[in-house]
């Protein structure tokens, strides 16, 4: 019996010494094998040469031809306001009048001065033409008349200035007085801008102040001032500063703009974009397909690759390219692609080099140079 339960036991013990040298060699058969991850879903385009137009953007703000605060030229109590806020007013038209009553009286008795000058002149020349009088009494009356003249002159135009009017064509801003207010003198009326045309004023990096001339088309965009999604303004470079500013080392530059709907206010803020002068080959291709890093920009490029069997498979090689200027959503590439290369535009965050991909470009990310994006 014991001779049996020992012969059990050793073929059980030789049963579960085969069951575990088969597991491990299961195990060491399936540890061998090359893990191949599931190839990764990926969008692509090919790439094209084409001429880029060297473009330069900068930050804008809008400013008015002609723009001043109205204010009272003399002192004087405000007799009457002829304007509303926010209207629009023609060179010369009346704004505000000051009281002129004590004004008006003295005019009054200058004329009569002026008058007796005159007749008083009119006496002396006859007397001097008989000799009556000597040349020094004669040349007195005449300087009274003229005193007298000049005197009716000056107070004509204190009552004029006490007349405010506006210097040019334009629209009124808010206005600051109300009817008997006291003014003293240069006391602020109402702000007056000349909107059409209207400037824009921006600075370049003293790098790019060459290829900024006179007669650059400049097109600006601003969501205040977009009239539809994605419109914008076209203008013109009228103006470049002669100095470039020493502590931004920045050159000024002014640009004009027709403005007859008024879309354009002084203050705005705006992106400026002029269009230079000049151009270069380059291959355009969605931001979204560059991978940006510190150690440098790179793109992946589908290609046919071989595994370690020998098997050929649809996996992307990592390339580093070198960047230009930037439009819209796409992105110049100057060197590091050669055209009819096929890049991939979404997906390059979980790629590596050699890894497998599956193309599909149902879906594509954006790639046009002058994107329209809703509430923009």
């Amino acid at each position: 019996m014991a001779k049996r339960m020992t012969l059990m036991l050793a073929l059980v013990a030789v049963l579960l010494f085969a069951l575990g040298f088969a597991k491990l060699h299961q195990t060491r058969a399936e540890a061998a094998k090359e893990f191949s991850p599931p190839p990764e879903a990926v969008t692509t385009t090919v790439a094209q040469q084409e001429q880029w137009l060297s473009t330069l953007s900068a930050i804008g703000t809008m400013a008015p031809v002609q723009g001043v605060m109205i204010g009272a030229d003399l002192p004087g109590t405000v007799a009457r306001i002829a304007f509303e806020s926010g209207s629009a007013v023609r060179q010369g038209d009346v704004l505000v009048e000051l009281d002129t009553r004590q004004e008006r009286a003295q005019l009054a008795a200058a004329e009569a001065d002026r008058v007796l000058a005159g007749r008083i002149v009119k006496r002396m020349q006859a007397m001097w033409d008989q000799g009556v009088i000597s040349r020094t009494d004669y040349d007195r009356a005449i300087a009274e008349d003229e005193q007298s003249t000049a005197k009716v002159g000056e107070i004509r135009a204190a009552i004029e200035r006490k007349t405010i009017c506006a210097p040019f064509s334009g629209i009124l801003g808010i206005r600051q007085v109300n009817l008997g207010q006291y003014l003293s003198a240069g006391t602020a009326v109402v702000p007056l801008q000349a909107l059409d045309p209207i400037y824009v004023n921006f600075s370049v990096p003293q790098q790019q102040a060459a290829a900024v001339q006179i007669g650059l088309p400049v097109h600006i965009t601003s969501g205040a001032t977009a009239t539809s999604a994605g419109a914008g303004f076209e203008g013109r470079v009228t103006a470049v500063d002669s100095i470039v500013d020493a502590q931004t080392r920045n050159l000024s530059v002014q640009a004009t703009f027709a403005n007859p709907e008024r879309h354009l206010r002084p203050g705005m803020f705006v992106q400026a974009e002029v269009n230079l002068d000049a151009s270069s080959a380059a291959i355009a291709l969605p931001r979204s397909a560059i991978s940006y890093a510190p150690y440098g920009d790179s793109i992946y490029v589908v290609e046919e690759l071989r595994d370690a069997k020998g098997q050929t498979y649809r996996g992307v090689q990592q390339r580093f390219v070198k960047l230009g200027e930037a439009r819209g959503d796409q992105i110049a590439v100057l060197a590091g692609v050669e055209p009819g290369d096929e890049v991939v535009t979404s997906g390059v965050f979980k790629l590596r080099n050699g890894a497998a991909v599956l193309v599909d470009n149902t879906v594509q990310p954006g790639n046009d140079p002058a994107p329209a994006p809703e509430n923009s």
